[in-house]
């Protein structure tokens, strides 16, 4: 059974930083492309940033020098660091893990958690 179980979320002031972690099983995480993803409300889901099996990072414009995603292919978790959090960084963080082998495609997503910017 495959598992994707994010934590971290929270209440933050802006300004202020929070760091989502994504805890995965039942996949062998480090073939996968790893990713997070935000949706709020009212706007259709939007990638955050992604990182590949060999490490190589993608950031939304909106998030680049602010957030740094990483994985930790021992713990099968990635993270993402966010820093200098914005209101408009309000959103529920969704965690996913995706590769796709000769067209099939493997696309996994978490629950969710709330991050909310707000003084």
């Amino acid at each position: 059974q495959v598992q994707l179980v994010e934590s971290g979320g929270g209440l933050v002031q802006p300004g202020g930083s929070l760091r989502l972690s994504c805890a995965t099983s039942g996949i062998s995480f480090t073939i996968y492309t790893a990713g997070w993803y935000r949706q709020a409300p009212g706007k259709q889901r939007e990638l955050v940033a992604a990182i590949t099996s060999g490490g190589i990072t993608n950031y939304a414009d909106s998030v680049k020098g602010r957030f740094t995603i990483s994985r930790d292919d021992v713990k099968n978790t990635v993270y993402l660091q966010m820093n200098s959090l914005k209101p408009e960084d309000t959103a529920v963080y969704y965690c996913n893990a995706n590769r796709v082998v000769f067209n099939r495609e493997f696309d996994y997503w978490g629950q969710g958690t709330q991050v909310t910017v707000s003084s």
